[in-house]
């Protein structure tokens, strides 16, 4: 049993960190839900206006629009998870020469300033005297507008999603793969398994854990994606409505039309997204991944 001082000590410690929590995470999620169920007025102030907003916004074609852009996106940032997979098995080959100017490299992008990145990739992406339409030109192919066509905007961006995101897993799926005991391919090695079936049959079952994790923060961090939107495609581009995403619409709802109890739903229903998605995801990692 473990007496009244030690629960109270115990309790000490962890204030700073609960007060923490509690300014910075609890308090203002209680209080965008709170403005989720008001209207902003012209000079300021709150008006209760119940379920209005969230009625307004089941309804309202852009916010459709920003929903399905935004799970587009989440869907084909998610591809960039097998080519970290790839990629983290490459850099662990032993004895390969250059390996931490490899992992350098392919960790650059995640210390790299999103609006360095946007921008850059911007200037890549353009439909004129971009330098991916030049190459494609040179092989005979007429590159589209990338940025500028909203058909095809979102994969560009997606692009440059996978490629910011997979240095970043591909570090932790480096971690996972040198957490696997020696022993295993050892033993495959003996029954005369090669590589490649030591692969599939020991390093991917054995890698579930750290790509179940991987998925999760890969999918939320690519539903709150913004900030590529917003460097990458001009407000006035005919491609923003296939590339405005939740948080954007959030963005113009809240600070550009000041809108402030309708962004506050808008925030709300992304809660509720990532929570779903991410239930769901424990839900059927039940299945597929195989711990130790």
């Amino acid at each position: 049993m473990h007496s009244k001082r030690e629960w109270a000590w115990g309790y000490l410690l962890i204030t700073p960190m609960a007060l923490g929590l509690a300014v910075f995470y609890l308090w203002p999620i209680a209080q965008t839900l709170y403005l989720s169920f008001t209207e902003s007025g012209v000079f300021g102030g709150q008006t209760w206006v119940g379920t209005a907003n969230f009625t307004d916004l089941f309804g309202d074609e852009e916010m459709i629009g920003a929903l399905g852009n935004t799970l587009l996106y989440a869907v084909l940032v998610l591809v960039g998870v097998p080519l970290s997979i790839a990629i983290a098995a490459l850099l662990n080959v032993p004895g390969l020469r250059g390996l931490s100017v490899y992992r350098t490299l392919y960790f650059l992008p995640v210390v790299t300033m999103p609006a360095a990145v946007g921008l850059t990739w911007r200037y890549l992406f353009n439909g004129e005297f971009g330098a991916i339409n030049f190459l494609l030109g040179k092989l005979g192919i007429d590159g589209p507008y990338w940025v500028g066509d909203p058909d095809v905007v979102i994969y560009a961006i997606a692009v440059v999603g996978i490629w910011s995101s997979i240095g970043y897993n591909a570090v932790l799926f480096l971690a996972g793969l040198q957490g696997i005991p020696r022993q295993y391919y050892e033993a495959a090695s003996m029954d005369g398994a090669g590589r490649l079936r030591q692969f599939f049959r020991i390093t991917l079952p054995l890698l579930t854990p750290t790509t179940f994790f991987v998925m999760v923060i890969t999918m939320i961090n690519a539903l709150q994606v913004f900030d590529l939107v917003y460097l990458m495609v001009d407000r006035n581009s005919p491609a923003l409505s296939g590339s405005r995403t939740i948080v954007y619409l959030f963005y113009e709802t809240g600070f550009v039309q000041n809108q402030r109890g309708l962004a506050a739903a808008i925030a709300v229903l992304l809660l509720g997204l990532i929570f779903v998605l991410t239930a769901i995801q424990f839900r059927l990692q039940k299945k597929w991944v195989h711990y130790e």
